[in-house]
């Protein structure tokens, strides 16, 4: 290669990235409204940088065909914001919405309407990205609450969140704040079942497909993205019901992955069989709870008897539509 070829190689310009940020809502402006503004301001701060970075935009899909969300991100005025209307009900389809707008995009990063992202975000999920190359890359996610909680909510400490080394590899994320190589999602050919729209876990789904197909999934603990909890999430009442929400969901999912009837009839077994475990335990523990009188024990006796009795359910093919609609 003589000096001219090698200097016009070295003026070939290299095509920046492309990056959006999807936030995907239902009938929550005020909260939209808070972490909107927040969203932009670290996507301008990554087109900022110099030459060999990205170029990232916001993406609101709306899953309220009244399109209640519109006034808000119209309000932003910003070419950097597009709305869209998703009206198929469910996350699952915003989620897949999403991603056929992002079709000129490399790389998407979802994060929750009523999440609010911390510093150094978005910056700190594209820096792992780079680093790893991985399907897809996973941030923290920290709960915040308006008021004190519940005694007995909070000594069964059900909002703590994991915590994990920056590159560590992990099966299963969820979608509130995670990073996505759009190339990699497309390859393998993952996409959110729409079937779990209404009841949840079309993330857990999602992220335990990409793993199933070699696709890896990293954590980013500097990412972090605060996530505020209402009063209405913080009851006993709420807590209960979301375990047996999970525990239903988690069985539900192993039938879905099993395949062939005969592995089916297996992770039947197994849901009703970890279930019994859980709510035999955990009912051995909420009485010893009463006993020694340790809400903690009380607390997260009673939360592993729910979840038990959901796996139950779930194995015999009930499943709970937690985000289910009503007709207005």
């Amino acid at each position: 290669m003589t000096d001219t070829d090698g200097v016009a190689s070295a003026n070939v310009a290299v095509p920046r990235l492309r990056l959006t940020v999807a936030v995907v809502t239902y009938r929550r402006p005020t909260e939209l409204a808070r972490a909107l503004p927040v969203i932009l301001d670290h996507v301008r701060a990554l087109n900022a940088l110099p030459e060999g970075a990205l170029d990232a935009d916001v993406i609101v899909v709306d899953n309220d065909a009244a399109a209640t969300a519109q006034p808000v991100a119209r309000a932003l005025d910003s070419p950097l914001v597009r709305y869209v209307v998703e009206p198929l009900p469910g996350i699952a389809a915003a989620r897949n919405r999403a991603l056929d707008e992002t079709l000129g995009s490399d790389l998407l990063v979802f994060i929750d309407d009523d999440e609010q992202p911390r510093d150094g975000w978005l910056a700190h999920l594209v820096a792992t990205w780079r680093t790893t190359r991985a399907a897809a890359v996973s941030g923290r996610v920290i709960s915040e609450f308006a008021d004190a909680l519940d005694p007995w909510v909070a000594a069964g400490d059900f909002f703590r969140r994991r915590s994990l080394e920056t590159g560590t590899e992990i099966r299963v994320a969820a979608a509130g704040n995670l990073l996505l190589d759009l190339h990699q999602i497309r390859e393998l050919g993952v996409r959110f079942d729409s079937s779990l729209g209404l009841s949840g876990g079309e993330d857990t789904l999602f992220s335990r497909e990409l793993h199933r197909r070699a696709g890896r999934i990293v954590w980013c603990e500097e990412s972090a993205a605060t996530d505020f909890v209402p009063p209405a999430r913080t009851t006993r009442r709420w807590v209960l019901r979301r375990a047996w929400s999970h525990g239903n969901t988690e069985s539900v999912i192993d039938l879905y992955l099993a395949g062939s009837a005969s592995r089916r009839l297996a992770a039947r077994f197994s849901g009703t069989a970890q279930g019994l475990v859980r709510m035999i335990g955990g009912g051995g523990r909420y009485v010893l709870g009463v006993l020694t009188r340790s809400l903690r024990h009380q607390a997260r006796g009673l939360r592993a008897a729910c979840r038990g009795t959901g796996m139950v359910s779930g194995a015999f093919g009930v499943v709970y539509e937690e985000y289910g609609r009503t007709k207005a």
